[in-house]
């Protein structure tokens, strides 16, 4: 007779095993039914992309299903060390920012004192942007303050937000230091 040493998470893990093997054997188990059942499901063939959260200066990790250029599922990233694939409530719904119906595609203006916005052209946008920066900084610009040159506007200010990666946030601080901006912060110190 031969003797099996097991202690008792020996003993269970082998009669799991042993259940586990049974129970296929004997049910039956239809490989080609279970994979034709795969085919059905909501991110089977789906590209996945990673991305990071902008809902707040935590930067979790998201990845994001699509099909046909549609978002049909978000997830947290287990491989991001920031949220180990779990997230807020806030960002297991941010699927809904891309799929929402009130989601805006289009630049919306309204003119000072008026009480209805209006579609405008991004090149538009960008032009008006640009001239209005110049005008405030140039109205505002201060070269020397007590006999000390300090090149500053304090009518500009700059807030980064969670979606911008390193690169973009070091470009954005560039630029804004580049104009003489004081006010310059970010979401995730706030």
């Amino acid at each position: 007779m031969v003797e099996i040493n097991l202690n008792r998470r020996q003993f269970l893990k082998l009669s799991g095993a042993t259940a586990a093997t049974l129970a296929v054997v004997e049910l039956g188990f239809n490989e080609k039914e279970v994979h034709a059942k795969t085919k059905e499901f909501k991110i089977a063939k789906a590209t996945v992309t990673p991305t990071i959260c902008a809902f707040c200066g935590v930067g979790c990790g998201i990845l994001v299903h699509t099909k046909d250029n549609t978002v049909v599922y978000t997830e947290g990233d287990p491989d991001s060390p920031v949220n180990e694939g779990t997230l807020c409530s806030k960002g297991t719904t941010i699927r809904q920012v891309y799929t929402s119906e009130k989601r805006l595609t289009k630049p919306l203006y309204r003119a000072p004192g008026s009480k209805k916005w209006e579609e405008k052209s991004w090149d538009w946008m960008y032009e008006t942007i640009a001239q209005r920066t110049k005008e405030t900084r140039d109205k505002s610009f201060i070269e020397k303050e007590n006999g000390m040159f300090v090149n500053k506007t304090e009518a500009i200010a700059s807030l980064g937000g969670a979606a911008l990666d390193n690169e973009e946030t070091y470009l954005l601080a560039k630029m804004m230091r580049g104009l003489g901006v004081v006010y310059l912060e970010h979401q995730a110190r706030i």
